[in-house]
């Protein structure tokens, strides 16, 4: 009896072998080889399901594209846009950011998620070698996506549909946004430095963190043909530099734009604000931002609306535009919802 069971259970392990070597190029077969935007090969499952963004552009970007293939989001949704979010993000855990905005991401974390691709941001200051390394603790493959600038982005979404399978979507979204730039720079184009629209950045509750002229940050300031007030070189990643009073009247911008709506009411009752020649004229306006911001933070294919509504804010002779109907038309393709004119009126808000 004895020899008869060893003689089944060696009849099974060698059958279980024969599967295995079968099954082996098979599992080859499911894996490619890709060159992502950082200009690396490397070796990533053939259709990814479970990916994980590790940086807000990169999430966002991912989210136009695929959202069903998220395993978590890197900041909290705001609870009351929720509205606005696709329902396959809507209970996505939130696991962080290896790019300074959020918290930390946990690795133990993330492997627990399964992911079997990681999608990196190649930005300005990430370090490609510690990025590739740490994700390489929990064996999870690293590709990168170049989001430096707006025209980027279209690149990236191309780059992206090949990944996913969604290459006409991304075709289409990527097209976009090459038009949008292409309209805003022409109309804008001719435009002399001296007689572009002096913009002031207030990033703040307080009004006092801004960006310069060349940061990433404010790229569509300068691609509507603003002219950002504080010219200087980005120095950080984060940036948020911070300024005084004296130095805003003194650089007399015509306009403000905002990124936290507390500002305007502060300003409106400050004596040293009254003396900014916008606050004076009543030109501040709230930069919006419903489910993600249409300029910064994160930076996204958003600005490709952005620029736009900028470009209208600031010469609307030059630019005229339907913002509503531009609004709808982007929330359908980019997001992916349908909004009201409730909606919109709340976004704009």
């Amino acid at each position: 009896m004895p020899s008869t069971h060893r003689f089944v259970r060696n009849r099974f392990l060698c059958a279980l072998l024969a599967l295995l070597a079968l099954a082996g190029p098979a599992r080859a077969g499911e894996m490619r080889e890709v060159t992502d935007m950082a200009g690396r090969k490397v070796v990533i499952p053939a259709d990814p399901k479970r990916i994980f963004g590790a940086a807000p552009p990169v999430a966002v970007t991912l989210y136009a594209i695929a959202p069903e293939r998220l395993i978590g989001i890197n900041v909290p949704m705001r609870g009351d846009e929720k509205s606005l979010y696709r329902k396959e993000a809507l209970d996505l855990p939130v696991l962080g950011s290896n790019a300074g905005m959020g918290r930390q991401l946990n690795l133990e974390e993330i492997a627990a998620m399964r992911p079997d691709l990681i999608i990196a941001w190649l930005g300005f200051y990430q370090e490609k070698a510690k990025v590739v390394e740490s994700f390489a603790k929990i064996g999870v493959p690293v590709i990168f996506l170049k989001l430096d600038t707006l025209d980027d982005y279209a690149d990236a979404f191309a780059f992206l549909g090949q990944i996913v399978g969604r290459e006409a979507k991304a075709a289409e979204m990527s097209a976009y946004i090459r038009d949008a730039l292409l309209r805003v720079r022409k109309a804008t184009a001719d435009i002399p430095p001296a007689e572009r629209l002096r913009v002031y950045y207030a990033e703040s509750a307080d009004g006092l963190a801004t960006d310069c002229d060349k940061s990433f940050h404010t790229e569509p300031i300068v691609i509507a043909a603003g002219d950002n007030i504080y010219h200087c070189e980005q120095s950080s990643h984060v940036g948020m530099d911070k300024i005084s009073v004296e130095q805003i009247v003194a650089l007399k911008p015509s306009l403000i734009l905002t990124q936290d709506k507390s500002f305007a009411a502060l300003a409106k009752s400050s004596a040293l604000w009254r003396n900014v020649e916008a606050v004076k004229n009543g030109r501040i306006v709230n930069v919006p931002h419903a489910p993600f911001n249409w300029l910064d933070r994160p930076p996204s294919y958003m600005r490709a609306l952005g620029i736009q509504w900028l470009a209208n804010l600031f010469y609307p002779s030059r630019f005229p535009l339907d913002v509503k109907g531009e609004t709808k038309k982007f929330y359908r393709l980019f997001l992916g919802v349908d909004i009201s004119d409730a909606d919109f009126t709340r976004i704009m808000e």
